[in-house]
């Protein structure tokens, strides 16, 4: 049995997972397979392929021409760049892991961001390399208001920490429950007065129909010149292009940035020169705690599936 490990960025899946209880030949993709061409050329002789999220696409024009594979296993429990209904109509059992509630490490990664923009850390971190010292003005947390744009299970925890540190907290959302809100000491409010009143806005919302460019033009026009945007969710999530005219207009005070409507990020991508800015390669979720529960979870779909019995997680 051959397996494929893809989008293994960091060279560490190996080392997260007791590989060894498998008979099979393991082959580890460092690097992203590219487009539909290339991961069909690149996997034909694998009949099991490990996939770490929405890294890599699986429409039906790439399983339809992948004869040899019969299992596809995502890290997490869905994967929306992968069309199960075309993988059933081909014989390709999909299942996923467990070891993303990913709630902790994304809070985390937001705050990380939040902080790093505004108290401008990695401009301060170059300077203090290139033998400078205090270039830039930081902002404060304490005593200003952030606003939530999705109060669930990653939105609780971070107004949760917004709070520890004296902040006011807002949240909208289209579905938000108002009393749910107000009994973790968040005031629901309109969008209009969430992206008009808040110092930091913070998107924590799935990527749908419905919320694909749920931050629009106009909301951002809403921002004041010091506000900052942060957003660990989802790319789409946020016009890119009228927030990438907003930083370079000088609209809004700055964005930290972990997702993006294209991954990875192309190399001559206007984000990558973008100013006031704190970019990250979506690391919310990439904590050895969170590779190590889906790779062990992963390796157990495939041993299930080579003993010929249900395979776990099915999706």
């Amino acid at each position: 049995m051959k397996v494929a490990i893809l989008d293994d960025y960091q060279q560490v899946a190996l080392s997260h997972a007791r590989w060894e209880r498998l008979d099979a030949e393991i082959t580890s993709f460092d690097h992203h397979l590219g487009g539909p061409d290339d991961v069909v050329a690149a996997l034909q002789p694998f009949e099991v392929a490990v996939v770490m999220r929405e890294r890599t696409a699986f429409p039906d024009e790439v399983l339809s021409r992948l004869p040899n594979l019969k299992l596809l296993v995502t890290t997490g429990p869905a994967n929306a760049a992968i069309d199960t209904d075309a993988a059933a109509r081909h014989g390709i059992t999909v299942a996923g892991t467990g070891g993303v509630d990913g709630n902790e490490a994304t809070v985390e990664m937001t705050w990380a961001l939040i902080l790093a923009v505004v108290r401008h850390v990695p401009q301060e971190d170059r300077r203090i390399r290139e033998g400078g010292w205090q270039q830039t003005l930081g902002g404060d947390l304490a005593g200003r208001r952030l606003g939530v744009v999705g109060l669930g299970g990653i939105g609780k925890p971070v107004a949760a920490v917004a709070q520890a540190f004296g902040m006011d907290v807002v949240a909208w959302s289209r579905h938000l429950d108002p009393e749910d809100a107000r009994s973790v000491g968040v005031t629901p409010v309109t969008k209009e007065e969430l992206f008009s009143t808040s110092d930091v806005v913070t998107i924590h919302m799935k990527l749908s129909e419905g919320s694909r460019g749920l931050v629009g033009r106009d909301d951002l026009a809403l921002m004041t010149p010091d506000a900052v945007l942060i957003n660990t969710s989802r790319g789409p999530i946020v016009d890119e292009d009228a927030l990438l005219e907003a930083l370079q207009a000088g609209r809004i005070g700055g964005a930290g940035l972990d997702v993006y409507g294209v991954e990875p990020l192309p190399e001559d991508s206007p984000w990558r020169s973008a100013p006031r800015t704190v970019l990250t390669p979506h690391l919310g979720y990439v904590t050895s705690k969170t590779y190590s529960l889906m790779y062990a979870d992963a390796v157990e779909d495939i041993e299930e599936y080579a003993a010929g019995r249900p395979v776990p997680r099915v999706i």
